[in-house]
């Protein structure tokens, strides 16, 4: 009770900050996903449509949630006056010009959509049937949103709009011209990630949809080896779905439009390297720790005791690798900034995707051991699987480099390092080796239990 007091008493003094996201839009979203699997199962819907289905049952809840109790489209991050329309006849020559700016976007994605012919191969099919059954659509309902809400936005020459301008012939504003080319820049940016993450993103949504859809729970029934397995997938289907919902959604009236894209090249170099076509992880890549290795269900056969908790593990590494995408609700994205997370796994460390995800590949993979009995393959994965590790942590700096441009970044940072478990033991490590000294005055009051 002492503590508890305590705890609350800290939390007082020292609060933590607030959150872009508000935990009931992941919520939501989780409830519709669970509810059209269930559907799903009930009437043997397994299907690739019924994947995407998934992401719309996922993502409408969030929607909801996000307008009509959190009414992000009244923040002012958003860029919008819904009180003051401008006349139409006032901002069609800027919505003509952004429409140029983003179709010839679109037009270069697609470009490099036919020219990556990986595009064109496996999974990726799927992605590209999509693509072109929604292209149409997507070009037409352009023209009514943007010369709808252009009427509505505070400064409507955004991104699209300077890089319209540049198309057109316009001089920059360094020339005297009208169009900003760090506007353009982050434009491009922003476009480059949403259109190599979404193809991505949606290969991969039938996969494990269909796994779960199918599953037959009275076979895995007293088989920790087998419900732990299939826990896990049910993790990553969630995680599939609330992440390709959110490169879907990246709109300013839902306030989950991206501020910014990383604009160190260290950033998209450590974040490429972990995904198709520039992944190294991958069977014949550098960075396979896979030779002579075996799972864990391998290694611990016969030992049903530990093969359960060892299992438990396994899941609750991967529940917070997908709590984490949760908690990003209508936000997630690689590269961007989208508005600060405080709340959720973000108040236990900064990055709690990439902790969960790194322990769950060491403790699954075991890669300290191989079947080979050999030595060197055994010391090679190891050291192999602690590069990637690597790669992470690197990935981590890159990011927070980006994100340390705002401000909140920066009080959440702080608030994390005087408050959250996982960055004051690391402090609290670095402290007693020396390796760090605190430049900033901690607060008054004992640590919280």
């Amino acid at each position: 009770m002492f503590r508890r007091q305590r705890a609350l008493e800290t939390q007082n003094i020292d609060p933590r900050p607030q959150s872009a996201v508000s935990s009931g839009v992941g919520a939501a979203g989780l409830l519709g996903l669970c509810a059209w699997i269930m559907i799903a199962r009930q009437y043997g819907m397994d299907g690739p449509y019924s994947a995407l289905a998934a992401c719309l049952s996922c993502a409408v809840p969030m929607v909801l949630w996000s307008l009509l109790y959190d009414k992000v489209h009244l923040r002012a991050t958003t860029g919008i006056d819904w009180k003051n329309p401008k006349p139409f006849k006032d901002t069609l020559d800027i919505s003509i010009v952004k429409l140029a700016g983003l179709w010839a976007t679109w037009g270069l994605i697609a470009v490099v959509y036919c020219i990556g012919r990986w595009y064109w191969t496996g999974q990726y099919q799927f992605s590209m049937e999509m693509m072109e059954l929604g292209a149409p659509w997507l070009l037409a309902i352009s023209i009514p949103y943007v010369l709808w809400l252009d009427r509505h936005f505070i400064e409507p020459r955004d991104g699209a709009w300077h890089f319209g301008q540049f198309l057109m012939g316009s001089r920059s504003k360094d020339h005297g011209g009208e169009y900003d080319r760090e506007q353009i820049y982050h434009h491009l940016r922003a476009w480059t990630v949403k259109g190599f993450f979404l193809a991505f993103m949606i290969s991969i949504v039938p996969g494990g949809f269909g796994d779960l859809v199918r599953l037959d729970v009275d076979q895995i029934m007293g088989n920790p080896v087998a419900i732990a397995h299939w826990l896990i997938i049910a993790m990553f289907v969630v995680d599939v779905q609330f992440a390709t919902v959110g490169y879907l959604l990246t709109m300013k009236p839902l306030d989950s439009h991206i501020r910014t894209a990383n604009p160190h090249l260290a950033g998209w170099v450590a974040a490429l390297i972990c995904y198709p076509p520039f992944i190294l992880m991958g069977d014949n890549g550098p960075l396979n720790y896979h030779i002579n290795t075996a799972d864990w269900a391998y290694w611990l056969e016969g030992h049903q005791v530990v093969l359960a908790a060892w299992g438990a593990l396994l899941v609750m590494l991967t529940a917070i690798y997908a709590w984490a995408t949760v908690a990003f609700g209508l936000r997630f994205s690689n590269l961007t900034h989208r508005g600060i997370l405080t709340h959720g796994p973000y108040a236990w460390t900064k990055h709690p995707a990439y902790v969960a995800k790194n322990s769950y590949w060491w403790l699954a993979t075991m890669p300290f051991l191989a079947t080979s009995g050999s030595y060197v393959d055994m010391i090679r994965n190891a050291a192999i699987m602690a590069a990637v590790s690597g790669v992470y942590f690197w990935r981590a700096k890159t990011e927070e480099k980006h994100l340390l441009a705002d401000p909140a970044y920066k009080e959440y940072a702080e608030w994390m390092d005087r408050n959250a478990p996982i960055p004051r033991a690391i402090n609290w490590v670095k402290m007693k080796t020396g390796w760090w000294q605190p430049d900033r005055e901690e607060p008054d009051m004992e640590p919280a239990e």
